[in-house]
């Protein structure tokens, strides 16, 4: 239904037709929620006289109205002059004197019926606050061609606003599955509309090397390229011999750039990451001598199964993805690779994953093991971190920082190495306590990947990460010293993820609870107010053409077998929605029976199906469940 309404509101939206704005309303729903606003009386009208006025000679701040120009002339088709050093009706600007309270990304936001006036500290500040600007306008502001009968109308308010965390990030896993650069700069584009200020570009994994790198051209004629298959993501069989390998892409260093400074002009720092030594399959694919098994049949990993877990992180690989941390020419080649990185990415931090390293190949190595016992290395732990160190003066003679995933602190990490904590929050703690830096990013989350609903309309993989539960979380912890702790960010791995369209259903609306966690204050968050705002974005989003998902209209299912019976029990996330649901077989309607109490399911039901509405409307989607499927959830062998 989301998706079927979506369509039609772009294609209206394409056509020039829209609904008129008060039967949406004008609510003010800002995310990530300000520190302070004030509603005020009266309202701003944006009309074709409207002049944007910024300081002389301040090349920032031209850039940022020249980005507002372009944010506002879509829809409304107004040609808005820009005034430098003048009076405008929409006035951006530096704080004359220093605005201790907002801080250096702070802002204040002042709408009258007169005009507009934001101001900063920096530019960054100001480029914050015409975010919030651009939300207070009425949603179809997001939409990409000129509509009619619309008021521009912008509600009066008083806004000062600053960040809880210095990071603010999303990673975007491209190596998984290839995102063109044009899609690389939307996903980026519409991160900065909620003030999110990192880009994690996962560049390399065993599925694909995507970033040119001119002393190693084989890493992207070979490594960036693989056979095309279809399907859940390890369950692809491996290449075949002789099959051509056509799936992929990958970025010219021309590329990067534009990129780069794409982001730049939203003042979101790019973090490249090169995952190393394991998730190396396809670097080893194009050179294989870096392993210690020197394996030249070896392929880019297409998405077939190729280790075996067996719980509590531990597993085997089957084929070798790790590089040789004993063999000085992998140092070589790693200096060559971080110094084409480290002139293409302006940002002081370098992320070498580090994470999922497995020691075996190194174990049954007897060059490995003879190097170990000359360098007094004790264990594999120890080589890793050996590795890492000499890495790590690799970066430092760049003039960059080394950021790892948390397993960096497996044998000691180098001493000045930023971590990423991913194993929920005690690595976090351990790393503050170890006085590294660290970003928090806790599996499951804000791993953007997991089930958002229930399994049975979500494509299944191993966690799930409800919005509720997204927005709730405290990344901060009281055995943390919060005084090492950045920032957080949410991260996208793509290994089920295959089109754009995909990627934002899984971003959105996570994305939009895990950036006022990072930004609002922390008492602020309320998760009734977040819904309000969640459900006002989605009319942007959908004015925008961006996909998203609306799982936290789905109610919560839980399933258990009491006295040989099985009990049904619903939750609501959001407040005011029935769930209307059918025990034989029928499709649930607003005439079907609502939940109310827990349910005991006869023998006879061997279909369950459920739908939540809100009044006569429905806005969830519709659920179906075996009988066999809900045993199963039970854990019953019935």
């Amino acid at each position: 239904m989301k998706r079927v309404l979506s369509l039609i509101l772009k294609l209206l939206c394409m056509a020039g037709i829209v609904f008129s704005a008060p039967s949406w309303g004008q609510q003010i729903s800002i995310i990530p929620v300000p520190v302070v606003l004030k509603p005020g009386i009266g309202q701003f009208h944006l009309t074709t006289e409207t002049i944007i006025s910024v300081p002389a000679n301040q090349v920032e701040m031209a850039r940022i109205a020249d980005y507002l120009v372009a944010k506002l002339k879509p829809a409304t088709g107004y040609a808005m002059p820009i005034a430098y050093q003048a009076e405008g009706n929409i006035q951006l600007g530096i704080d004359p004197k220093y605005n201790l309270a907002i801080g250096n990304e702070g802002y204040t936001l002042n709408v009258t019926d007169k005009g507009v006036l934001i101001l900063g500290n920096t530019p960054a500040g100001v480029f914050y606050g015409v975010q919030s600007l651009l939300q207070l306008l009425p949603a179809q502001i997001e939409c990409h061609q000129v509509i009619k009968g619309i008021d521009w109308i912008i509600p009066a308010v008083a806004i000062q606003d600053f960040p809880r965390f210095a990071w603010r990030g999303l990673m975007l896993d491209v190596s998984r599955h290839f995102f063109s650069k044009e899609y690389v700069k939307s996903y980026i584009d519409q991160m900065a509309r909620y003030k999110f200020n990192r880009f994690h570009w996962h560049l390399t994994d065993d599925e694909g090397w995507r970033i040119q790198i001119k002393s190693y051209p084989r890493l992207t004629s070979v490594g960036a390229w693989r056979v095309p298959r279809d399907g859940a993501y390890g369950n692809a069989h491996p290449p075949e011999p002789g099959e051509e390998a056509t799936y992929g892409g990958f970025y010219t260093q021309e590329d990067i750039k534009e990129v780069v400074q794409f982001a730049k002009d939203r003042f979101i720092e790019v973090l490249p990451e090169v995952d190393i030594p394991g998730h190396s399959m396809a670097a080893l694919a194009a050179y294989p001598e870096l392993s210690v098994t020197k394996n030249p049949d070896i392929k880019v990993n297409p998405g077939s199964n190729f280790a075996t877990w067996f719980g509590n992180g531990k597993f085997e690989m089957h084929i070798d993805n790790t590089l040789n941390p004993t063999d000085e020419n992998v140092y070589v080649f790693l200096d060559k690779v971080f110094t084409e990185i480290s002139r293409l990415f302006p940002f002081e931090y370098i992320h070498i994953g580090g994470d999922e390293c497995y020691k075996g190949y190194w174990e049954r190595d007897p060059g490995v093991q003879t190097f170990m016992k000359k360098n007094k290395i004790r264990d594999d732990a120890d080589l890793q971190a050996y590795f890492n160190k000499k890495v790590s003066a690799i970066i430092v003679s760049k003039k960059k920082k080394l950021m790892g995933w948390d397993e960096i602190l497996e044998g000691g990490a180098p001493a000045s190495a930023a971590v990423m904590s991913w194993h929920g929050v005690s690595s976090g703690e351990e790393a503050t306590k170890l006085k590294h830096s660290v970003v928090m990013s806790p599996a499951p989350l804000y791993y953007l990947d997991m089930m958002q609903g229930d399994p049975a309309v979500e494509a299944r993989v191993y966690g799930k990460a409800r919005l509720r539960d997204v927005y709730e979380f405290e990344i901060l912890s009281s055995g943390m010293d919060s005084s090492y702790v950045l920032g957080g960010q949410a991260n996208l791995w793509t290994e089920q993820i295959t089109n754009p369209g995909k990627a934002e259903y899984m971003t959105y609306p996570r994305a939009l609870a895990v950036s006022e966690t990072l930004w609002s204050r922390k008492g602020a968050k309320q998760w009734s107010g977040f819904v309000a705002r969640v459900e006002g974005q989605f009319k942007r989003l959908d004015q925008a053409g961006v996909n998203y998902s609306a799982s936290m209209f789905d109610p919560v299912i839980s399933i258990r077998m009491e006295s040989g019976k099985l009990l049904l029990d619903l939750n609501n996330e959001v407040d005011g929605l029935d769930t209307h649901y059918t025990l034989d077989n029928s499709i649930p309607d607003k005439f079907s029976a609502i939940y109310t109490h827990p349910i005991t399911l006869s023998q006879e039901v061997v279909n369950l199906r459920l739908i939540t509405f809100r009044g006569e409307k429905p806005v969830g989607r519709l659920i179906s469940l075996t009988r066999a499927e809900m045993e199963k959830r039970t854990g019953s062998k019935k």
